[in-house]
């Protein structure tokens, strides 16, 4: 754990983010994977880690901006696990997913209209449910990238909060 650093945890953060919305575009455009209204969030909340991961890097030496990166970038880990779990355990399991929080969310900040290649939905949550990769449905790749993210967030918040650093 001792390379475990703010810069480093950033930094990780803020690509592999963007690798997971950049991995769920080419499933989508190249392999037919459609994404649901909770897919499409999840793709939100990567980028707004990207977004807050990577301005905590780049203002790194400002010390309150790390430290409040972090803990943004370890909330928006959290609200992506909840994301994730709530696709997998409840919507997948609904005949349509219309008017839940995740369609109500894209449908106030208008993300379809504003950037239909990366926030359009496809499909219902239903059939979302039926893709996966290597055996295992999105989502559950998602949650695991989004507690990851969350767990290395929080563990060098912990290390500076107890003086190592």
């Amino acid at each position: 754990m001792r390379g475990l650093s703010a810069s480093r945890v950033l930094a990780f953060s803020a690509l592999v983010s963007i690798a997971g919305v950049a991995a769920a575009l080419v499933a989508q455009y190249q392999f037919n994977v459609k994404p649901c209204p909770w897919c499409v969030m999840q793709r939100g909340i990567f980028i707004l880690i990207a977004v807050v991961s990577g301005l905590g890097w780049i203002l790194q030496r400002v010390g309150f901006a790390r430290v409040l990166a972090l803990l943004l970038t370890a909330a928006l880990g959290v609200a992506g696990l909840v994301a994730a779990g709530y696709q997998h355990e409840v919507a997948s399991k609904l005949a349509s997913c219309d008017m839940t929080f995740a369609d109500r969310v894209l449908t106030a900040l208008d993300l379809e209209a504003r950037l239909p290649s990366v926030f359009m939905v496809t499909a219902s949550c239903n059939e979302a449910a039926a893709y996966s990769l290597l055996g295992l449905p999105y989502e559950i790749w998602s949650g695991a990238l989004f507690t990851l993210i969350a767990l290395l967030s929080l563990l060098v918040l912990k290390r500076r909060a107890t003086g190592r650093r």
